[in-house]
């Protein structure tokens, strides 16, 4: 009598010879570099596949952080920049950004999960990493990336973010990270953040006579969270701080 392990073994020898030679066929096709690649990591352990994951993500986070700075530095950032940048973008909600085209009305709902791209037009993507470069210009921007502005005072920023979502603000350098429990609880019941795994940033950043970088911030945070990130209230607060924690 058959058992189902027999079963399981017998329609293995069957389709072996056929998933075979589908292989075959599609690794013929492969780049050869992305095959020795693959064969190198066929002979390592798991640790060593570790290490070299994370030596690809550092590479290739440094090299995403290469090119946003090289495109600050062409943004120019001044204090007549800043403000345009506020006025312009200040009003646009997440009803505006679908209204215009930028967001898809079927993205989703808020408090859930992430915007990916596909949600966002092509001008949308623009927008979003526009309001990424605008605001990592306006937190650590300084002559090296053409940003002028007369920083007069120190000013630290506490973000919460869900830790899942908090990949869309791994561009920012010099961030303090630390975990925290959600007490969010959602009136509509939609997203209720108790006791959900956060992460609290905190950056510190100069501030400028009016206040306008904190005004800046503002506006590409809620930009970031309306085309990304996502969050009913995405939690951040503006303190003034008399000492820096940043000790040489």
């Amino acid at each position: 009598m058959k058992t189902i392990e027999s079963i399981v073994r017998e329609i293995r020898r069957e389709l072996t010879p056929v998933f075979e030679q589908k292989l075959r066929t599609y690794l013929l096709d492969q780049d050869k570099d992305w095959l020795i690649e693959q064969v190198v990591r066929l002979t390592l352990d798991a640790h060593s596949l570790q290490e070299m994951d994370r030596k690809v993500m550092q590479e290739m986070k440094a090299r995403q952080r290469e090119a946003r700075i090289e495109r600050v530095k062409r943004l120019d950032v001044d204090d007549g920049k800043l403000r345009a940048f506020v006025q312009k973008y200040k009003s646009l909600d997440r009803a505006a950004l679908v209204a215009q085209g930028l967001l898809s009305a079927d993205a989703p709902p808020k408090g859930t999960f992430l915007i990916l791209a596909g949600h966002r037009s092509e001008e949308g993507n623009l927008l979003l990493d526009s309001a990424k470069d605008h605001l990592y210009a306006f937190l650590f921007g300084d002559v090296s990336t053409h940003t002028r502005f007369k920083r007069i005072q120190q000013e630290l920023l506490t973000m919460t973010v869900p830790v899942f979502k908090s990949a869309s603000l791994d561009f920012m350098k010099a961030t303090t990270e630390l975990s925290a429990s959600g007490t969010w609880q959602d009136p509509e019941s939609v997203s209720n953040d108790l006791r959900a795994d956060n992460t609290l940033l905190q950056v510190e950043y100069g501030e400028i006579e009016g206040e306008w970088i904190g005004d800046g911030i503002k506006t590409a945070l809620a930009l970031i969270n309306n085309l990304e990130i996502n969050e009913q209230v995405l939690y951040a607060r503006m303190e003034n701080i008399e000492q820096s924690t940043l000790i040489s």
